[in-house]
């Protein structure tokens, strides 16, 4: 391994080690960028799957215009057979067999164009797959975050160390509680007191009557 492998194999190294303490840190921050450059790659992916289709339309076309060039050239090679002439015989049949050689080139060419687009195909859509995974991975994540955030919260609620807040609001409700409780048992006997001067007046009144 020369000096400048033995950098790259460092470096990378260095790199892998700084992504795996960043993913334990904030995992769901890593995974949207794992995501996001799975995105990156599929849509260049998706780009040179077109191309290659396009690519394969355009051997097609040749194949084609090959073919009908080829036929052309047999019907005149037969039509120089039957006039005896010698020099349009020999062009005749030179241009079969490189119109024929042709097609043969261009049909392996298409076959191996298909077998590689049908191939970059399936891997497109399981690319595509792999990022409905990792966002359906991604959405489990939130939620399990959320849920440990949320009890965390809940937990420092009702920790012991808050236990004192919990006591001094008890402690509030409860003189509330009795102050309410005082107010209304002072009302209660208010409204007493009055009803029984009211009875003392009542009481109180024939006997005035009866003095005069």
């Amino acid at each position: 391994m020369n000096l400048f492998q033995r950098f790259r194999y460092t470096v990378e190294a260095d790199l892998h080690h700084l992504f795996d303490k960043k993913e334990q840190k904030n995992p769901i921050a890593m995974l949207n960028q794992y995501i996001r450059e799975a995105e990156k790659q599929t849509e260049q992916t998706g780009k040179l799957l077109e191309r290659q289709g396009q690519l394969k339309e355009k051997l097609e076309q040749e194949y084609k215009e090959n073919a009908d060039l080829l036929a052309k050239r047999e019907s005149q090679l037969a039509l120089a057979k039957s006039s005896g002439e010698q020099d349009l015989i020999d062009f005749a049949t030179d241009e079969v067999t490189a119109y024929s050689a042709r097609n043969l080139t261009l049909q392996a060419s298409i076959e191996a164009s298909t077998r590689e687009y049908f191939e970059l195909e399936r891997k497109f859509e399981t690319m595509k797959h792999k990022i409905k995974d990792m966002k359906v991975r991604q959405l489990q994540l939130m939620g399990k975050e959320n849920v440990t955030r949320a009890h965390h919260q809940m937990d420092g609620m009702i920790a012991k160390n808050n236990k004192t807040n919990f006591e001094d609001l008890e402690a509030y409700i409860d003189k509330l509680a009795y102050q309410i409780d005082k107010d209304h048992e002072l009302t209660t006997f208010e409204a007493r007191l009055a009803e029984l001067e009211k009875k003392a007046v009542e009481e109180s009144s024939p006997l005035l009557i009866e003095n005069k």
